[in-house]
């Protein structure tokens, strides 16, 4: 048995645990995106593209050209790894609350080692559709505007086109 699993455990552990505090303490919006989104599809098929290493690559390569065809690999339990496009965003699920919330450290791979951010995605059935509230906390300082122009593009609007 590998002996790193028990402290990779605790420490995803402890992340879940710590994460709504996390929201909860953070004051400073410097260090804090919020984003909100709607999709014209119901909350299981929103949640099941994040959740999917399939239609999450589909949704990817539909809108960029640079990824390939199986830029995401997704294991979709709490605990279980991820990898998108092509390798660099990378984290682990932290909590999910079927078609309702998804919880993860996420990373880039280029961040210092050791530096993990929390990203959490809040669904809710709004009419035919499906509302998106997103946080993100936690990410090296000065990145603000540059991680949540790639959530709008490389997430919220590769969904929309996917979803038509």
């Amino acid at each position: 048995m590998n002996k790193k699993l028990p402290v990779i455990g605790a420490f995803f552990m402890a992340l879940v645990f710590l994460h709504d505090s996390i929201f909860a303490q953070t004051k400073d919006t410097s260090i804090t995106i919020r984003q909100s989104s709607y999709f014209k599809v119901p909350p299981e098929k929103v949640y099941g593209i994040l959740l999917s290493s399939e239609e999450f690559s589909a949704s990817t390569k539909k809108s960029f050209d640079i990824f390939t065809a199986t830029s995401a690999k997704i294991d979709p339990v709490v605990g279980g790894a991820f990898s998108l496009f092509d390798g660099h965003i990378t984290g682990r699920i932290l909590e999910m609350v079927p078609n309702q919330r998804i919880v993860e450290a996420w990373r880039v791979v280029d961040w210092p080692a050791g530096v993990w951010s929390i990203a959490r995605f809040d669904l809710s059935t709004e009419g035919a559709g499906t509302s998106l509230n997103f946080e993100h906390v936690g990410f090296p300082q000065g990145l603000k505007e540059h991680l949540s122009e790639g959530w709008q593009q490389h997430y919220w609007d590769a969904m929309t086109k996917y979803f038509q």
